[in-house]
């Protein structure tokens, strides 16, 4: 949102209340809104037809948006269904918070984080319950998305219903930390704390009640030793009757430490049976931001043969601390916040230890929030082959391939030391694509100003290793490019080569792009047009001028700067690695220059600092990095999205906690976390029933690839006669696909087959043999026994004859991503479609009908087909009318051109997916990957 005056905001206010007063009798369209932006104005002091012409732009784009609903699996055992109507009367603390939020968002994004809230605070715990009790959530949300505000709400709400001890764990350096701090001043306590633990003057939701009776206490405060410590508990007590209290720490020994020592001495007020202090009398609520990041317990606690574990266990430090800090409360509730829920699902659900209690499992529930339309994720930015409609990325993303040299070396190669130089050419400077990109960013300020958003904050960000070192080398060298540009423009000396560089870039990049971005978002581009060029030069040297640059190196003064700078907005290059990684949000980031190398499902999605809310801003962004990262980005995207759809339908059919982790661990397209996070000092045990497995990576080997076209052809040839030849009709009126589909075939035609493949690493857990190891123990329990094969013969590329009765008559391209000529690597395989090719008209309907269940609410539009995993489920366990077998499973054959793939070969590259039905048998597989693979092909954990 623009940074409006308060007369703009207490009229764009007045307005939106008329416009949702009147719903739904009348429509809200562009003349309503500007209808109701001129009475507003009139009432509250009149503003200029430019102010007015904002405030109905802002508008538009509110009421253009919607938020789909939050998704939660629930374990209600021992819980208690308690927040009524009348549990809300006299509450102060939300109420502010929502009229603050209503000023900032539209009233029905006010009214989901409302319902979003309660629905949280309801499967916590009645903080005026007697006894003993726990509750252990997950809050899955996006990268950038809006957790913070969320969070802040359920502690509104939480300190209204009754929670005295509020603790917030804010990541584990001080930036993140003061952010936090800063942020709960503005929709918590409502006032600046400092460090003499003074009021300096109100803030945010302090505005609107600054009631001194209600006000918070604050344990912590904003300065960068603002945290807690010794000093702060010598002279900190706590009673019953006190207002709640809050502590916003970091995630570190010697802070959780202190806080655990105060908790024993100072605050409990009795002894548990095993004589360690107990609080009985005030009821906890703690708040994990990040929660994957340190909380997780990486050792290995050991379990007996009957599930019992070992009680001496010593769990890693950070992982204890927090434990017994629960562990120190009779009453309490654990909430973890995440965008990457990987290792806190991966947690054994049965951990505990005598000194510490029980794990931090989210054994009670796991919410999947929802996203409001106008948020920009991994999915939209990249685009997605499991979303309906458009799959492509935003034309925003810009290549870079200059960081590297022909010999692997150069800039910023894969693998560098702490002490490597980064030297482009052999020259001691950035190279030319970082000069393209900081040219970039100086174009979308002066954009943003023409567009009236002057004072907003517009930041970009350089992440490209994680080494403090290697960042203070390029600080220099990005240090020295901005002088030379300022001092040339500000003294008019060879200006020339700057200003036809950035004009080039203007014409060819930002012109064409805004057009493209008008096309494909147009409620978030609301500008039709960029400014003449003759008007984005004139002001040039004064945005040059306002660019700061800035090491983000952890201290708070990084996270407060944007609130000093409120007035103005901050315009700055941040260049950081892992302080940028977490949690830190960079406002109004607009650039971002991306080329670390890690590969990691939950590493990558916390570093994509650039997803998250651009309004009207869109198509001024610009997203530098490699061809490579580019492909993972997209393939953890369609993983990610896969993941949510299975998450959305164990919740359509009642599944627990529990039943979700196996699922996570057992996803065939990823590793989704580093090892020591999945504790795989032992085998993983998987499970592929319900999944979808595909071939992604494949190799060149001439001999390899034969090899496995010999194979399909001689299964092919043992099936025989085809059920349906040439084409395939679908179960549904107007579903066919080109290709062949054998019924019935039994599974030792299918273990052959895979026998007699070789899979390349590059698809991780699709492996042929572990593939043939788990349909040889589900053919012992009786499952996997009948199988259907579908030979896939609808694409673009040539013909092929695989015996005299059988053929296709196009191949299909698939293209070759990878940059090495030992692998060809695609993004995605199947088309889900071809999953349904084996349902029957009722199981297709049941699969539709589960769906739209599972997606209620998610999309304005219905889906035109079922998901896999509503395919999968139904294929094996069935439901309403369709009878599910578990005996039955689908082989598809995807036979590739390999002309598009870039090898050298007669006959296609065969391929494969297999689509598993959902069984009930808890059967597993074992699979082993050691740290040192791991970190050789991914680099390390961060």
């Amino acid at each position: 949102m623009m940074n409006f005056s308060k007369l703009q905001m207490d009229t764009l206010s007045i307005a939106q209340t008329l416009l949702s007063a009147g719903l739904p009798d009348i429509a809200i369209t562009a003349a309503s809104i500007e209808e109701r932006v001129i009475q507003a104005s009139a009432l509250c002091g009149g503003l200029s037809p430019d102010e007015i012409t904002q405030l109905v732009e802002e508008l538009i784009r509110r009421f253009s948006f919607w938020t789909s609903k939050d998704t939660t699996l629930s374990d209600n055992d021992d819980h208690l269904d308690w927040l009524t109507t009348d549990r809300k009367q006299g509450w102060r603390y939300w109420p502010r918070y929502q009229a603050m939020m209503e000023k900032r968002l539209s009233i029905d994004a006010v009214d989901a984080l409302n319902k979003s809230t309660d629905d949280i605070l309801k499967l916590m715990e009645d903080p005026n319950r007697h006894g003993d009790w726990a509750r252990y959530g997950l809050i899955n949300g996006f990268v950038q998305s809006g957790k913070t505000g969320n969070y802040t709400g359920v502690i509104c709400k939480a300190a209204d219903a009754g929670y005295k001890i509020i603790i917030v764990l804010a990541g584990l350096h001080n930036n993140l930390r003061a952010q936090t701090q800063v942020r709960l001043e503005d929709g918590f306590l409502g006032y600046e704390t400092s460090l003499k633990g003074e009021i300096i003057q109100p803030l945010g939701v302090g505005g609107i009640d600054s009631d001194l009776s209600i006000k918070p206490n604050c344990a912590t405060n904003r300065t960068n030793n603002g945290d807690f410590n010794k000093r702060v508990s010598k002279h900190l007590a706590v009673s019953p009757e006190q207002r709640p209290w809050l502590f916003v720490v970091k995630k570190n020994k010697t802070v959780l430490e202190e806080l655990l020592k105060w908790i024993k001495t100072q605050v409990a007020n009795t002894a548990a049976s095993d004589g360690r202090p107990l609080v009985t009398h005030l009821p906890l609520l703690v708040i994990d931001d990040e929660s994957d990041n340190a909380s997780v317990d990486t050792g290995e606690q050991t379990f007996d043969e009957f599930g019992v574990p070992d009680e001496e266990h010593n769990p890693k430090t950070i992982n204890s601390l927090i434990r017994q800090i629960l562990h120190s409360f009779s009453r309490k509730v654990y909430l973890g916040y995440t965008a990457t829920p990987f290792a806190n699902i991966f947690i054994h659900r049965s951990g505990r230890t005598s000194k510490e209690g029980p794990d931090l499992f989210p054994r009670s529930f796991i919410t999947n929030l929802g996203a409001p339309s106008n948020y920009i994720g991994p999915s939209r930015v990249f685009g997605s082959k499991y979303t309906e409609g458009r799959t492509e990325p935003l034309p925003l993303i810009r290549d870079v391939s200059d960081h590297i040299e022909d010999d692997g070396e150069g800039w910023m190669p894969h693998r560098h030391k702490s002490v490597h130089l980064p030297l482009y050419h052999g020259t001691d400077t950035i190279p030319a694509s970082l000069e393209t990109a900081i040219l970039s960013f100086i174009l979308t300020c002066a954009a943003r100003r023409m567009r009236g958003q002057k004072s907003a904050h517009s930041s970009m960000l350089i992440h490209v290793t994680r080494f403090t070192a290697v960042q203070g080398h390029i600080y220099r060298q990005v240090e020295k490019t901005l002088t030379s540009l300022r001092q040339r423009l500000s003294y008019n000396i060879d200006t020339a080569e700057i200003y036809s560089k950035l004009e080039q870039i203007w014409n060819s990049d930002f012109i064409p792009t805004t057009v493209a971005m008008n096309t494909l978002e147009p409620n978030l581009v609301t500008t039709a047009e960029l400014p003449d060029w003759d008007d984005i030069k004139s002001i040039v040297p004064s945005v040059v001028g306002d660019i700061q640059l800035k090491a983000i190196n952890g201290t708070a003064k990084d996270a407060l700067d944007y609130q000093e700078n409120e007035a103005t907005g901050l315009k700055v290059i941040a260049i950081g690695g892992d302080k940028l990684a977490r949690g830190l949000t960079l406002e109004g980031l607009c650039v971002s220059y991306f080329v670390r190398t890690t590969k990691m499902y939950d590493t990558l999605m916390q570093m994509g600092r650039w997803f998250g809310y651009r309004p009207n801003y869109l198509d001024l962004c610009r997203l530098f990095t490699s061809s490579d990262l580019v492909e993972w980005f997209k393939h953890i995207a369609d993983a990610s999205e896969e993941l949510r759809q299975e998450f959305d339908t164990m919740v359509a059919t009642g599944d627990r906690p529990r039943d979700y982790g196996l699922r996570v661990q057992s996803h065939p397209l990823l590793l989704v976390t580093s090892p020591l996070k999945m504790r795989t000092s032992k085998p993983l045990q998987l499970t592929f029933s319900g999944d979808v497995l595909e071939t992604v990576a494949f190799h060149t080997d001439k001999r390899i690839l034969e090899n496995n076209l010999t194979a399909a052809t001689r299964l092919i040839k043992e099936m025989g006669e085809p059920l349906q030849k040439g084409t395939v009709t679908g179960s549904r009126a107007g579903n066919s696909w080109k290709g062949h589909l054998w019924a019935d075939i039994p599974p030792e035609k299918i273990i052959e087959f895979f026998e007699e493949v070789t899979t390349h690493s590059g698809s991780k857990k699709v492996n042929s043999n572990l593939i043939n190891e788990f349909i040889k123990k589900m053919n012992e329990e009786g499952e996997l026994i009948n199988w259907t094969v579908f030979l896939v013969g609808a694409g673009e590329g040539g013909p092929y004859q695989f015996t005299d009765e059988i053929s296709v008559e196009n191949t299909v391209r698939r293209t070759n991503t990878s940059m090495s000529s030992e692998v060809y690597q695609i993004g995605r395989l199947l088309s889900p479609i071809h999953e349904s090719v084996d349902l029957d008209s009722s199981q297709f309907e049941e699969a539709m009908e589960l769906t739209r269940l599972a997606r209620e609410e998610k999309d304005k539009k219905p889906p035109s087909y079922p998901s896999g995993p509503a395919i999968r489920r139904l294929r094996g366990l069935g439901g309403g009318t369709a009878h599910g077998d578990p005996r039955r499973a689908l082989l598809l054959l995807y036979p590739l051109d390999a002309e598009s793939a870039g090898v050298e070969k007669d006959g296609p590259v065969m391929a494969f997916g297999v689509s598993f039905p959902n069984s009930r048998l808890p059967t597993t597989i074992s699979y082993r990957v050691d740290h040192l693979t791991w970190e050789q092909e991914y680099g390390q954990a961060d």
